[in-house]
């Protein structure tokens, strides 16, 4: 697929619940590639008409968003599949070799003995969300 345009924006992204997940307000702005495969046709759908210095707000819901969870990556690893010195408790986030030398990270969710559940899907996967953007340059 071929990007048709960017946008360069300040965003934020917002849970149900009103709390702030991300935000690059106090950083750098998040470039948005329209076609090039990486948003959803929905997400999409909400750039292609924007400028410079617009502000826009949408909502979209899981699927469209992060996507939804997917139970299939959810895995239950054995202690010894981690290093020793590593301090596995509920939250910590781990990281795994994936293909072509790319980072997978995983949530650990669950430890019980020397059983650790680890969750590969996004954080913000199954949730809907609402995504705050200023604008800052059209590429």
């Amino acid at each position: 697929m071929t990007v048709t345009r960017s946008l360069v924006c300040h965003m934020n992204i917002v849970l149900e619940d009103g709390s702030t997940a991300d935000s690059t307000a106090s950083g750098k702005p998040a470039r948005l590639n329209i076609g090039d495969g990486t948003l959803s046709p929905a997400f999409e759908a909400q750039l292609v008409s924007l400028n410079e210095g617009d502000k826009h707000s949408f909502t979209l819901e899981a699927v469209d968003a992060f996507g939804e969870s997917n139970p299939d990556a959810i895995h239950y690893m054995d202690r010894t599949r981690f290093p020793a010195d590593m301090a596995l408790e509920v939250g910590v986030i781990v990281s795994f070799a994936g293909p072509g030398g790319s980072e997978i990270p995983g949530i650990v969710r669950e430890v019980a003995g020397d059983s650790i559940t680890v969750d590969l899907n996004h954080p913000l996967a199954g949730r809907k969300v609402t995504f705050e953007l200023d604008v800052v340059k059209v590429l």
